[in-house]
């Protein structure tokens, strides 16, 4: 037990606000809803752009050779190249990703939508994810460091976990948006 009077403790762990402080000043003004708008534009229409981009170039010869080895590895996807070829399966792939990403940008016309597209997206990331465990070699060890690490590749794959917060974040913002429209039966 301290003792130190609860009226100190109170006094001293208790923010100080000063007039000139600049941190202070912005959270009590607007700026932080400008932030908080532009922010979110950025992270949503940037999810947007890369899945786009991604998308697209799973249309190339290149991209249809990369994802093999992630796709013939995977307990999820692996069965695909028993129905498709190599680049029918990553065209497949590439509309998929094409279609998500045109509804996750079309929020300011239709929340659902985006919503959809949002949770399409989960799932596409948490799956590409799961590459990061099936796919062999993806893990490493290094001479002088006690815990494995990502090759090429999967340092590749880890860029995923932040494009699944994006889309979770996205499906959470689309489906506010939704339930604002639509009240709940």
């Amino acid at each position: 037990m301290s003792s130190v009077p609860t009226s100190q403790l109170v006094a001293r762990d208790a923010p100080r606000s000063r007039g000139n402080d600049v941190v202070v000043r912005l959270a009590h003004s607007s700026t932080v809803e400008r932030l908080d708008a532009v922010g979110g534009a950025v992270l949503r229409y940037g999810l947007v752009a890369i899945v786009l981009f991604f998308g697209a170039f799973k249309f190339t010869a290149a991209e249809a050779n990369g994802i093999q080895p992630l796709i013939a590895n995977s307990p999820f996807l692996s069965w695909l190249y028993s129905v498709g070829s190599l680049r029918g399966v990553s065209d497949g792939i590439g509309s998929i990703e094409i279609a998500l990403a045109l509804l996750i940008a079309s929020r300011r016309f239709s929340p659902r939508l985006s919503a959809i597209g949002s949770l399409g997206a989960v799932v596409m990331f948490a799956t590409t994810l799961s590459f990061l465990f099936s796919t062999p070699g993806i893990w490493v060890s290094v001479p002088g460091f006690p815990l494995p690490v990502t090759n090429e590749t999967g340092a590749f794959l880890i860029k995923d976990i932040f494009l699944l917060g994006a889309a979770l974040w996205s499906a959470a913002e689309s489906l506010r948006a939704v339930r604002l429209r639509a009240p709940a039966s």
